[in-house]
C-alpha cells in the first residue's frame, strides 16, 4: 500500500458514500450555492458566540452526511475531523454530541484531506466500516483568534485572504458506487522563512508544490492523468506562486487544470481581497461542487491538495516564522489501471 516514502495506494478502493455541506450568508451569495445542503442566513446561527455557531455548523453537518447515508450516529465508528478554534473545541464539543470515537485534528487548512487519508487508510485496511470525517471553519472566530475582531474594522493588505465559514464532513465505507479515494500522498512541513500572516497563500505555496511533485513521482503518472489538480487553499498570490515553481520544477499543469478552493468559492466582487481560506474552505468546496461534479461526469479524476498554515496567535507574537504543510487525496469517479493501482 505505500508507494515511496510518502503515498498510499487504496487497493480497496474506499468509498465516500455520502457528504454535506453547511455554509454561512457570505457563502451562499457565492459561486456554488447549488452545490450546498444547507446555508444560513445568519452569521450567529442563533448562539450567542461565534464559537458556539461554528460548533453547530458542524453538528448539522454531521447530522446531515449520516442521514443522506441512510445512517444513525451509532453506526459511525471512527470520527476524523477539526477546525481553527483554540484546541480544536469546536470540533471536540461537536464530537461529544456524536458520541464516536474521535481523532481530533489539526492541519489548518489542510485538516480536510488530512481527515479524509487518514479515514480511507482506516477502511482500506478493514479498520472500519463507516468512518466520518470532516472540518469547519467560522469567519469571524477566526478572525478574532488569529487577527483582529471583525468589529475592530482593521484594513487588510490585497494578500489577506477571507476566512470561510462552512461545514463538510464526508462518511467513508468499503462498498459502493463512487467515488472512491484511490491514493494519499503525505505532506511534510516546508517552511520557507515566510512570518506575514496575511500572506498565507505565498507561505503555503511551496508546501503545496512539494507534495504534488511527490505524488506525481511517486505514484508515476503525469499531471494529464488528473483532470483537474485543486488546491486549497491558496488564492490569487499563492496559486501564481504554485504554478511557477511547477513549470520551474517541469511539471506541466496548464493554469486551467489547475484551481483553488479559495477562488472557487467566492463570486468576482465579493470583497474577500486575495481569496477564501479556512479550514471549512476545502472541505465544502471539495465535499460539495467538486464531488458534484464528478456524479455528472464531468470529472473523472481530481487530486485535492488542501494546505495549512501551522501557525498560532502565540507563535506569531514570539515572531516565529510560519511552517506549512500540505496533503494530497486523489478521488477517481472510475477506478482504472494507471497510476499503480
Amino acid at each position: 500500500m505505500l508507494v515511496g516514502h510518502r503515498t498510499w495506494i487504496f487497493e480497496n478502493k474506499p468509498v465516500i458514500m455520502s457528504t454535506a455541506t453547511i455554509v454561512g450568508p457570505f457563502e451562499g451569495k457565492g459561486n456554488l450555492t447549488g452545490d450546498f445542503d444547507i446555508v444560513h442566513d445568519d452569521l450567529w446561527l442563533e448562539q450567542d458566540s461565534f464559537e458556539k455557531a461554528e460548533k453547530v455548523l458542524l453538528e448539522e453537518s454531521c447530522q446531515t452526511v449520516i442521514s443522506k447515508a441512510g445512517l444513525t450516529k451509532e453506526d459511525i465508528q471512527f470520527f476524523f475531523c477539526g477546525d481553527l478554534s483554540a484546541q480544536i473545541t469546536s470540533t471536540s464539543f461537536a464530537a461529544r454530541t456524536l458520541g464516536a470515537p474521535y481523532f481530533g485534528l489539526f492541519g489548518a487548512c489542510s485538516t480536510s484531506m488530512e481527515g479524509l487519508a487518514l479515514s480511507s487508510f482506516i477502511v482500506n485496511a478493514k479498520g472500519a466500516k463507516y468512518v466520518l470525517t470532516g472540518a469547519v471553519s467560522h469567519n469571524a472566530a477566526t478572525e478574532k483568534q488569529f487577527r483582529y475582531p471583525t468589529e475592530y474594522g482593521g484594513q487588510k493588505p490585497p494578500t489577506a485572504q477571507w476566512t470561510v465559514t462552512g461545514a463538510g464532513t464526508a462518511i467513508i465505507t468499503d462498498v459502493g458506487e463512487g467515488p472512491y479515494v484511490t491514493s494519499a500522498t503525505i505532506g511534510k512541513v516546508i517552511d520557507m522563512g515566510l512570518s506575514d500572516p496575511f500572506n498565507m497563500g505565498g507561505a503555503m505555496a511551496p508546501a503545496a508544490v512539494d507534495t504534488i511533485q511527490t505524488h506525481l513521482r511517486e505514484r508515476n503518472v503525469p499531471a494529464s492523468y488528473y483532470d483537474l489538480i485543486v488546491t486549497g487553499d491558496l488564492a490569487h498570490i499563492g496559486r501564481e506562486i504554485a504554478l511557477d515553481l511547477l513549470n520551474t520544477h517541469g511539471i506541466g499543469i496548464t493554469e486551467k487544470m489547475f484551481k483553488d478552493c479559495g477562488l472557487m468559492i467566492y463570486r468576482e466582487g465579493q470583497p474577500v481581497l486575495a481569496g477564501a481560506s479556512g479550514a471549512g474552505c476545502s472541505a465544502v468546496v471539495t465535499y460539495g461542487h467538486l464531488l458534484n461534479e464528478m456524479k455528472k461526469g464531468t470529472l473523472k479524476r481530481i487530486l485535492v491538495v488542501a494546505t495549512g498554515a501551522l501557525l498560532s496567535p502565540l507563535t506569531y507574537q514570539q515572531k516565529e516564522t510560519i511552517p506549512c504543510i500540505a496533503h494530497a487525496v486523489s478521488i477517481e469517479a472510475e477506478v482504472g489501471t494507471g497510476g499503480g493501482l
